[in-house]
């Protein structure tokens, strides 16, 4: 039963003034790669924090009246770097790089730290990316995202 192609019809019909053309799945998936936007249950969820995925700077501490979980966010924003991050990959390969979906291994210097959440080919970067969780028991900071040797595991090759 189709209940709401007609809406759909409506909707082609009035974009077209605008230009409104179809987008497919994996097309704005890329984008949303490139933009660094978070798809909700692969690459952030319930038992993760904004600090945790990036999104701190959403978080408004002095919001009038609180809100369910502000103490915890406090508590954790105070307690210094986390120790679980989301990070934006780009996969750099000499020729055809390698395609990412989801759980591949994230090294630093030959050592699993995460795994990658969601990933997509950046059809404007002209490169595979990724969205990933890493850990460091000492917190995950710049300074330890910016040293070390980072690789992804993909079909058995770094």
């Amino acid at each position: 039963m189709r209940v709401a192609t007609h809406v759909f019809d409506q909707l082609a019909e009035a974009g077209q003034a605008f230009g409104l053309r179809m987008g497919g799945y994996f097309a704005i998936n890329s984008l949303r790669m490139e933009k660094g936007y978070r798809h909700w249950g692969h690459d952030i969820g319930e038992e993760d924090t904004p600090y945790q995925s990036g999104l701190g700077f959403a978080v408004a501490l002095n919001k009038p009246g609180g809100f369910i979980g502000r103490d915890a966010l406090v508590r954790q924003k105070g307690e210094g770097p986390v120790t679980r991050r989301l990070v934006q990959l780009r996969l750099t390969t000499a020729g055809v790089p390698p395609h990412l979906y989801h759980n591949e291994p994230i090294l630093r210097d030959g050592r699993i730290v995460g795994s990658i959440t969601s990933g997509a080919y950046g059809h404007r970067l002209r490169a595979s990316l990724g969205m990933g969780y890493v850990s460091n028991p000492d917190g995950v900071t710049d300074a330890w995202l910016s040293e070390g040797r980072w690789e992804v595991e993909v079909a058995w090759k770094r």
